[in-house]
């Protein structure tokens, strides 16, 4: 798209936004309004950045964000919009858990962008250890700057009932390489092989679904995989409570969100040591299901899950200590008082 065709379809999206705009109302009384920001396909992080700056600038009709405190989810592009429509007087916290930032910093203006968030922002949280490591080495003049915080997960809507086995696999994420999902469906046919009765749900979209659909067709299990592509978060926690096991091979992670969601709504976990998990789950490992190392094969996930079944048939695990310890570290009520010390310093 020409720089001209942009400037008019911003310009055109400018007049709209206020009507597109939506509340959705959140905790505390609280509302989140959510209003579309149009992006040119192939659109560079710190163009992207600036992009949003624009849009969010028209939609506030060229005023500042009129509050004292503003937060911003990951640096580019809302912490950049963020600083830059604040006002004056505003203290802006950021918090990053982008498990993509090495390839957001290959492009030079996203660096200089991100650069001077740092410098400008009162507080930046990092999610975890891979994040702030990333950051560090890209800016460590910022090092001291950058502080951990957990995201908060909801940890109080039960399932019907308990899982009693572990038949139905669910797998939640990207359909990409990096998330192992490969891997994923060769160890279900391992397993289904021994066990016709075990099904997989694959969620998510990305290049490979396709390819995998062939894959699961070629392997004759179109029954017993399903592959549905993407669909509401809250139609996804639907499903951890309607599964049995969440299987989650992933190369690399920054935290494991959706490791901890499992979790929370009585779900045992099948999951990778790939940065966050292993860090998330110590101390629980074995009460919340079973890690295994990242391997570049099918096995290692058809073993582990051999082992973890054997465990779970004989004794169990114990997923409400799991689910006690998770929740005094990342339930809302603990991320939420851990921002607002950080945030209200001063208050009592």
């Amino acid at each position: 798209m020409d720089a001209t065709t942009t400037q008019a379809v911003e310009a055109a999206n400018g007049k709209l936004v206020t009507r597109a705009a939506h509340r959705v109302p959140t905790a505390g009384g609280a509302d989140l309004v959510h209003f579309p920001v149009t992006t040119p396909r192939g659109q560079d992080y710190g163009a992207q950045s600036r992009n949003h700056e624009r849009q969010l600038r028209a939609a506030l009709g060229n005023k500042p964000i009129d509050a004292a405190v503003v937060h911003a989810h990951v640096g580019l592009p809302s912490g950049w919009a963020a600083v830059q429509n604040a006002r004056p007087d505003a203290k802006v916290f950021v918090t990053e858990h982008a498990s993509f930032l090495e390839r957001v910093f290959q492009d030079p203006e996203a660096v200089e962008l991100y650069d001077e968030l740092l410098a400008r922002v009162t507080g930046f949280f990092a999610v975890g250890d891979k994040v702030t490591e990333v950051l560090g080495k890209q800016f460590p003049h910022h090092a001291d700057k950058i502080l951990r915080i957990p995201n908060p997960i909801a940890f109080d809507a039960s399932r019907p009932a308990p899982v009693t086995e572990l038949r139905r696999w669910l797998y939640l994420g990207s359909m990409v390489e990096l998330k192992g999902v490969n891997w994923l469906v060769e160890a279900f046919a391992q397993c289904h092989a021994e066990d016709p009765t075990l099904t997989l749900t694959m969620v998510g979209e990305g290049p490979l679904r396709k390819p995998l659909t062939a894959r699961v067709a070629e392997l004759g299990l179109s029954d017993a995989v399903d592959l549905p592509g993407s669909i509401p978060h809250e139609q996804a926690l639907d499903l951890m409570r309607e599964h049995d096991l969440l299987v989650h091979p992933s190369r690399y992670e920054t935290f494991g969100m959706t490791i901890v969601e499992g979790i929370a709504a009585g779900m045992p976990v099948l999951v990778t040591r790939c940065g966050g998990p292993e860090k998330t789950l110590a101390g629980i490992e074995d009460a919340a299901g079973e890690l295994i190392d990242v391997e570049e094969n099918a096995e290692s996930i058809s073993d582990g899950y051999r082992r973890l079944r054997g465990r779970f048939d004989s004794s169990g695990l114990d997923l409400k200590r799991a689910q006690e310890q998770l929740a005094a570290q990342y339930g809302y009520e603990a991320v939420a008082q851990a921002h607002y010390r950080l945030w209200f310093p001063d208050s009592p």
